[in-house]
């Protein structure tokens, strides 16, 4: 395996009155956020963030899958990336309050 992390981070973009899409809230946004921060705490060789199309789970999006691992986090916002960063990537702890349950409904 080429990385021990893989992320990524929806950015798909739909057209104006369809359903909700991660890339219009902030995509590539959260993809130059998470690969500085990679960068800056020297994983960027064994760690990789990258946009991705549609993860089909609009709803609880922006969205962000951790692989391998299959962590799958909703609702992200720019100021959720540091604590990604440095408890998932860093600690190897997964953020519970971003893990998406997919058992309840998106609100």
């Amino acid at each position: 395996m080429k990385y021990t992390k893989h992320l990524f981070v929806c950015t798909n973009q739909r057209k104006e009155g369809a359903r909700i899409s991660c890339g219009e809230e902030h995509g590539m946004e959260l993809i130059k956020a998470f690969k500085e921060l990679i960068k800056a705490n020297g994983l960027n060789v064994e760690m990789r963030a990258q946009k991705t199309g549609c993860l089909d789970i609009c709803e609880y999006g922006p969205n962000v899958v951790v692989y391998p691992e299959g962590t799958f986090y909703g609702k992200v916002q720019l100021s959720d990336v540091a604590e990604i960063v440095e408890e998932h990537l860093v600690n190897n702890r997964p953020v519970q309050r971003l893990i998406i349950d997919f058992s309840k409904k998106a609100e």
